[in-house]
């Protein structure tokens, strides 16, 4: 049996191995014989329509080198010291129940430390960063690349942009060139400068990833929060604030200002003001102490709030530009003859798309420029000039916006703009908390708006300091922080007429 079967393998082993090699000979696609990979449907990268080819230029290797070592000399690490200090604490329970059965209660705050980076643009000292880097500092350090360190002072903030103007008494430093931000592109390559994590100068590289970005951070610190940043994703880490964004050139294009992250550090995402409008600002906290900023005096409508139905029902979803809705009367849009309804395209030959683009653009400029306004009427392209006003309506130069100075903190009326905005008569902006009787008895924080002094509406700064001379044992400021729905108190004892106007 065994002798008839052992033919029968053999013969149907030979013929497996013949018929393999025939069709390896006649089909020489078959991979486990030949050794070919198949022919998958795999194609160029490229995108060809007809005759219109879409193609990437590629570029070289991006050498960092020069820009880096150029950066870091004029990249400093900024050091803040907060004093201890006994802040008074309204029991949230005492507007339910009374003071007399939950008053109020002293906590003693620690000395406080904090860091962040700096930009040298001048070579006597001038140094641009960032407000919340500097915000309720009572000692301000600067160490530069080489290690010398010396003191630093605050000249002038602006909350609305989160920038900050230092200087220290140093000649012949080296500083940084603005570049024009409004030439990047996103897919460029940058670098970020800075003092992450109290680390030394560190130089980290991204590209853009996209620009007039707005990310709601300036809100809780300015009641006209300017947001337009470069998203980048260089990495930028606690301490990198106030640093530099670079391009290959070694120019300044923007200050790193925020992070988006869940943690607190960095996960992708980096934003920075942009150099050209650094800038402006800049020049004018060198001026004239405080930001002369014009206004169209239009109301805008912020279309990523908004439902689906509701932009149909307004065209917004079919239209290119900013939609208008509403023009405030005798402002500068009024007199040009904007209307609600309109879409305004371009600023100065300049197209907006998106309202971070837009308030950019116009925070260039100052009251009393005219500007040229491009925008879409009923589906008509229509052209008109624009003169630009300050906040009380007209074109002068606002030299100091805080003059009114009570408690040692800083403090102006609202705007009829704002009024409209938040929905309320009238109210009263701290632009600077100083480090009075306020900032020591309380954590407010720049950008605060008080409607009420002891359940008193205040409306005006006139009437705030009626209100306070009239309550020299204790006052409790009732308010909000612009983008925020939450009221919040904050109580002051022991306030004599000599505290109402320290300096």
């Amino acid at each position: 049996m065994k002798n008839r079967i052992f033919p029968v393998i053999i013969t149907a082993a030979l013929t497996s191995v013949m018929t393999f090699f025939l069709a390896a000979h006649y089909s020489p696609n078959i991979p486990f014989l030949t050794g070919n990979r198949p022919q998958l449907p795999v194609n160029y990268a490229s995108y060809n329509e007809g005759n219109n080819i879409i193609k990437s230029n590629g570029v070289g290797a991006v050498d960092f080198q020069d820009a880096a070592a150029a950066s870091v000399k004029a990249v400093v690490h900024i050091k803040i010291t907060t004093k201890a200090r006994t802040v008074v604490q309204q029991n949230p329970l005492a507007q339910l129940f009374g003071d007399d059965v939950f008053g109020s209660r002293q906590v003693v705050e620690p000395p406080q430390m904090g860091s962040g980076s700096g930009v040298v643009i001048s070579p006597d000292g001038y140094i641009v960063t960032n407000n919340h880097v500097v915000a309720g500092a009572d000692e301000l350090t600067v160490t530069f690349n080489d290690r010398y360190t010396t003191k630093a002072k605050v000249i002038a903030t602006d909350p609305s942009t989160d920038i900050a103007l230092v200087k220290v008494e140093e000649k012949n430093l080296p500083y940084m060139e603005f570049g024009n931000s409004d030439n990047v592109r996103v897919g460029q390559w940058v670098l970020a400068v800075g003092y992450p994590l109290s680390l030394d100068a560190t130089v980290t590289a991204g590209i853009v990833s996209a620009k007039g970005r707005s990310i709601g951070i300036n809100r809780t610190n300015a009641t006209n929060p300017i947001e337009s940043f470069i998203q980048t994703d260089a990495a930028v880490n606690p301490g990198n604030s106030g640093g530099a964004l670079v391009n290959t050139s070694g120019q300044l294009i923007g200050i790193n200002s925020a992070i988006a992250s869940l943690t607190g550090t960095y996960v992708g995402y980096s934003y920075a003001v942009p150099a050209n409008l650094v800038h402006k600002v800049v020049n004018d906290l060198m001026k004239y102490g405080s930001v002369q900023r014009g206004y169209l005096g239009i109301g805008l409508l912020d279309s990523r709030h908004m439902t689906p139905e509701q932009l149909t029902q307004l065209g917004i979803d079919k239209a290119d530009g900013v939609y208008v809705a509403n023009v405030i009367p005798n402002s500068g849009a009024a007199q040009a003859g904007l209307a609600k309804g309109d879409f305004i395209t371009q600023i100065n030959g300049t197209a907006v798309q998106t309202e971070p683009e837009m308030l950019e653009q116009i925070a260039r400029y100052k009251p009393g420029d005219n500007i040229s306004i491009t925008y879409v009427r009923s589906g008509n392209v229509n052209h008109t000039t624009v003169q630009l006003k300050n906040m009380n309506g007209n074109t002068a130069i606002i030299k100091d916006q805080n003059a009114t100075r009570l408690l040692g903190a800083n403090f102006r009326s609202l705007t009829n703009a704002e009024k409209n905005k938040y929905g309320i008569d009238g109210g009263v902006a701290v632009t600077n908390v100083g480090k009075g009787t306020i900032g020591k008895q309380t954590t407010m924080k720049n950008g605060f708006v008080i409607i009420s002094v002891n359940e008193n509406a205040v409306t005006s700064v006139q009437d705030l300091q009626q209100v306070l001379a009239s309550n020299s044992n204790k006052a409790q400021l009732a308010g909000f922080y612009p983008g925020n729905d939450n009221l919040y108190y904050y109580v002051l004892s022991n306030i004599s007429d000599q505290l109402l106007h320290e300096e």
